[in-house]
């Protein structure tokens, strides 16, 4: 398993899908992850900081967990079949419980557990973008300074 960083969420056009992107912490790939409207409007939520009136669906997970008492320790891409990303949360003494990745990562971020991907996925769907479209990423992450999780509404 390899440890990722979320870089962030954007909208990919022409089609209006939101997607994650998120990079090797130690290594020059990023893995793109295609998810719904719904998932990237709390992962932009907590990624800038925004705390709404009441608890989303993650923040109310996030919860549960605290009073059950079986911290999230990580989140790990598990496969990858048929275009469709698999994840795993791994809960207090061990237990494994299926889960979508978008969904698994906007729970890690708020509980701070590391997300982990297999070798075999990022080999598979990991992209390296060359130095020169490093400015691209740089542009990326400016816009992600300035895109409001409103904007990915439908």
């Amino acid at each position: 398993m390899r440890e990722l960083s979320v870089v962030g969420v954007r909208v990919e056009l022409p089609s209006n899908q939101p997607i994650v992107l998120l990079r090797e912490v130690e290594g020059d790939r990023y893995l793109p992850i295609w998810i719904g409207a719904v998932e990237a409007t709390a992962i932009a939520y907590e990624q800038q900081g925004v705390k709404p009136a009441r608890p989303l669906t993650h923040d109310l997970l996030r919860d549960v967990l605290a009073a059950l008492k079986a911290p999230l320790r990580a989140v790990e891409i598990t496969e990858l079949k048929e275009n469709v990303f698999y994840a795993d949360l791994l809960l207090g003494d061990g237990v494994r419980v299926s889960a979508r990745p978008s969904d698994s990562i906007a729970l890690a971020l708020r509980v701070g557990a590391p997300i982990r991907c297999a070798e075999q996925v990022l080999s598979e769907a990991g992209i390296v973008i060359p130095d020169e479209q490093e400015d691209e990423v740089e542009k990326f992450r400016e816009f992600l300074d300035q895109v409001r999780p409103e904007d990915f509404a439908g």
